[in-house]
């Protein structure tokens, strides 16, 4: 869900398990996996390139084992260390879509980011 933009500093690193970010255009088809997240609102998809990441539950219509993507996703997540100060713009499920000062931007867990008020 997009936000006003934000600043958060990063308390606790972070560092990507998925270097190769699957993206999706609104329409496009997924597989749904079984694999379980331990954050809720995620499901493991793969795309038809067969590359598999977690997408948002509320970014596609799930039809039975498969899904189609009711708007664009961009599955990179964001390298992180502490101390740095980062431009929040979306939240979902537990992690923000942030943009750091070099100008990469991706999701980061929110535990891992102290949002300032």
């Amino acid at each position: 869900m997009p936000v006003r933009p934000r600043k958060g500093r990063v308390v606790a690193a972070y560092e990507s398990a998925y270097p190769e970010p699957l993206v999706l255009k609104a329409g496009d088809r997924v597989k749904i996996g079984e694999k379980k997240s331990e954050w809720s609102g995620w499901l493991w998809c793969t795309g038809s390139n067969g590359s598999a990441r977690w997408l948002p539950q509320s970014y596609l219509v799930r039809e039975n084992d498969t899904g189609r993507m009711l708007r664009d996703y961009d599955a990179t997540e964001l390298s992180v260390t502490v101390g740095e100060v980062l431009t929040i713009t979306r939240q979902e499920s537990g992690w923000l879509w942030c943009t750091n000062k070099s100008g990469l931007s991706g999701w980061v867990p929110a535990d891992n980011v102290q949002i300032a008020r």
